[in-house]
C-alpha cells in the first residue's frame, strides 16, 4: 500500500531535505505549485496534486487541494470499517503526512505599495483546510507547520516507522495555533481597515520571541510574544547588543521607559523602576538630560532601566557605567560607548528607534476569565498655552513650559500620580498611593532638591484642597490638573490664597 506525504509550503526552508528524507522512508510525495517546482528541481520525484486528484487547479489557483481525494485521504479514520469501505469505493489513498504553511499574508500586508486585491489573494484557503483536517485526524496523520519540526519527524519515522501518537498530538496543537494566529492577523487587518477597533468577537494572536526563565517571580512561568503586523517601534523589535537574557520584569520596565521617552522630540532621558519613572528630563543634550534625570532619585535609579532618545557616546557611557543598571536603551551607541558599556557583562544593551510615531495598537488589561480592551492613552495637546486657567494668577511662560513637561510625565506614572518639576526635569515623583495627598507628600519627601519655585502635575482632579495646601507649603508656584471635582471652587480658592497659578486640562490620565 502506498504511503503519501503532501508537501505544500510558502516558506520553503528545509523542505527539500525533508522531502528527500521522506522518500528514503518509503513515502510518495504529493505537492502543488512552487513547492512541486522546487522539489523537482532538486531531483525529488513528485506527483502534482492535480494529477493525483484528476482535477486541475482552477480559478487562478484558488481551488487546487479542496478535493475529496485530498481531504478524504487525510480525514478518514484508519480503523473505522465504514470509512475504509468508503475510501476504497472512491479510489482514495491515505495521506499520512501533511507539511503545510500558509500564504504570506503578513509579509504581503507589510510590503510597500501593495494593493488591497493582492492582500486578499494572499488569504490562504486550501492551506488552513489541509492543516485543520490533518490536525483533527492526528490519531493517524502527522501535521507539520514549522520547518523546525522536520528533523524530529524524520528521526521518529526512521526509528519507529511512524511518528508517535504523543508527537502527533503535540504537532496538532501547534497546527491549530498556527491557523488561529493566521486568522487573527487577517481579522485584525480587515477590522482595522473598516475602523472597527472593538469587534464583537476579538482574537489576540502572538508569536513567541523568547521563553523566559520565570515571570514576575521565580515561581511563575512566562514567555514573551510579539503581535504580528505591529508597525510601531517597541521592545518587541529592539535589538539586544549585549548582556544577559531579558527577564519578564526587564521587558515590562523597558516598555514603560521607552513609551515615556517617545513623548519627547528634544534630547531626553528616562529612568524607570517598577514601571514608574523615578527620573525624567529633557535638555539640550542627552548627556545633560541623564544627569538631571538621575539627580531626581539616584537611590531608586539603582537597578533601574534607562532609555534615551539620542545616541549614547563615550562620555554618557562612562556616567551610565557608574551605576548598576538592568537595561540601557538607545537608538544607537558609538563604538567607544559600546566598548565601555560591554565591560559590564550583565547589563542589557538594547538598540531601537525611539520616536513619536504611533501605531493603532490597543491596550489590554487581563482579568480572570477575560480581558479589557481600550484605546492607548496617547493624548497630547497641540497648544498647551490655550488651556483654561481658573486662578487669579496666570502661569508665566517658564511655568507653562514646566507644566507641559510635568503633564506628559504624569501620564506615565501609576495613579495616584503627583509630579514636581523644575525647568524640564522631575524633582519628585509620587506614584501609586491610595490617597492623592499621600502622593503629594511622598513626591515631596523623595525630592533631593528644594521644591520652592517648582510646578506640580496631578494625573486626576483634586477631590479636596489638601494636596494644594501641601503644594503651597512646599513653595510650589503652579499646578496642572484635569479639573472637574465637585470641590473645584475650594481647590481654586486654596490656589489663589497661595498665589499659585493653576491650569485645567479637562483630560485625566489614570494609569492602573
Amino acid at each position: 500500500m502506498n504511503k503519501y506525504a503532501l508537501l505544500s509550503v510558502s516558506d520553503k526552508y528545509g523542505i527539500v531535505d525533508f522531502a528527500k528524507g521522506l522518500v528514503e522512508c518509503g513515502y510518495k510525495i504529493l505537492s502543488t505549485g512552487g513547492t512541486a517546482k522546487e522539489l523537482k528541481a532538486a531531483g525529488v520525484l513528485v506527483q502534482e496534486v492535480g494529477e493525483f486528484t484528476g482535477s486541475p487547479e482552477i480559478l487562478d489557483g484558488r481551488v487546487k487541494t479542496l478535493h475529496p481525494k485530498v481531504h478524504g485521504g487525510i480525514l478518514n479514520i484508519r480503523d473505522n470499517v465504514q470509512h475504509q469501505e468508503t475510501i476504497k469505493a472512491h479510489g482514495i489513498e491515505n495521506i499520512d503526512i501533511v507539511a503545510v504553511n500558509l500564504y504570506p499574508f503578513e509579509a504581503t500586508v507589510a510590503r510597500s505599495g501593495v494593493t488591497f486585491e493582492e492582500i486578499i489573494e494572499n488569504i490562504d484557503i486550501g492551506g488552513p483546510s489541509m492543516v485543520r483536517s490533518a490536525a483533527k485526524n492526528h490519531a493517524f496523520v502527522t501535521i507539520v507547520v514549522h520547518s523546525s519540526d522536520y528533523n524530529g519527524v524524520l528521526d521518529e519515522i526512521r526509528a519507529h516507522g511512524n511518528t508517535t501518537k504523543e508527537t502527533r498530538l503535540a504537532l496538532a496543537a501547534k497546527a491549530f495555533s498556527h491557523t488561529a494566529l493566521y486568522d487573527s492577523v487577517i481579522s485584525g487587518y480587515l477590522n482595522r481597515k473598516i475602523g472597527n477597533l472593538f469587534p464583537q468577537e476579538y482574537t489576540i494572536g502572538g508569536r513567541m520571541l523568547q521563553a523566559m526563565r520565570y515571570g514576575e517571580n521565580p515561581h511563575q512561568n512566562a514567555s514573551f510574544y510579539s503581535v504580528p503586523l505591529s508597525i510601531e517601534s517597541g521592545i518587541t523589535n529592539a535589538k539586544q547588543l549585549h548582556g544577559k537574557e531579558l527577564s519578564f520584569n526587564n521587558v515590562v520596565d523597558a516598555h514603560a521607559a521607552v513609551e515615556l521617552a517617545k513623548e519627547f522630540k528634544k534630547p531626553a532621558a528616562v529612568i524607570v523602576k517598577h514601571m514608574n519613572p523615578c527620573g525624567t528630563a529633557v535638555a539640550e543634550t542627552v548627556n545633560k538630560a541623564y544627569e538631571l534625570a538621575l539627580a531626581c532619585d539616584p537611590v531608586s535609579a539603582f537597578g533601574g532601566i534607562v532609555a534615551v532618545n539620542r545616541e549614547i557616546d563615550e562620555a554618557l557611557a562612562q556616567e551610565l557605567g557608574k551605576l548598576f543598571l538592568e537595561v540601557i536603551i538607545a537608538p544607537s551607541y558609538s563604538n567607544e560607548a559600546l566598548e565601555t558599556l560591554t565591560q559590564k557583562k550583565n547589563v542589557r544593551l538594547l538598540s531601537m528607534p525611539i520616536n513619536d510615531i504611533r501605531g493603532e495598537e490597543l491596550d489590554f488589561k487581563k482579568v480572570t476569565g477575560g480581558f479589557l480592551l481600550q484605546d492607548r492613552d496617547t493624548h497630547a495637546f497641540d497648544s498647551f498655552d490655550s488651556l483654561t486657567c481658573p486662578t487669579k494668577r496666570k502661569p508665566t511662560a517658564e511655568e507653562l513650559r514646566s507644566l507641559e513637561f510635568a503633564w506628559v510625565v504624569a501620564k506615565h506614572v501609576k495613579s495616584n500620580a503627583i509630579i514636581y518639576v523644575t525647568g524640564t526635569h522631575t524633582i519628585g515623583v509620587g506614584a501609586g498611593q491610595m490617597s492623592r495627598v499621600d502622593s503629594s507628600r511622598v513626591a515631596a519627601e523623595k525630592a533631593k532638591s528644594p521644591l520652592a519655585g517648582c510646578v506640580m502635575a496631578s494625573d486626576a482632579f483634586f477631590p479636596f484642597r489638601d494636596s494644594v495646601d501641601e503644594a503651597a507649603s512646599r513653595g510650589i508656584t503652579a499646578i496642572v490638573q484635569p479639573g472637574g471635582s465637585i470641590r473645584d471652587e475650594e481647590v481654586i480658592a486654596a490656589a489663589d490664597e497661595a498665589n499659585i497659578a493653576m491650569i485645567y486640562t479637562g483630560v485625566r490620565h489614570f494609569r492602573h
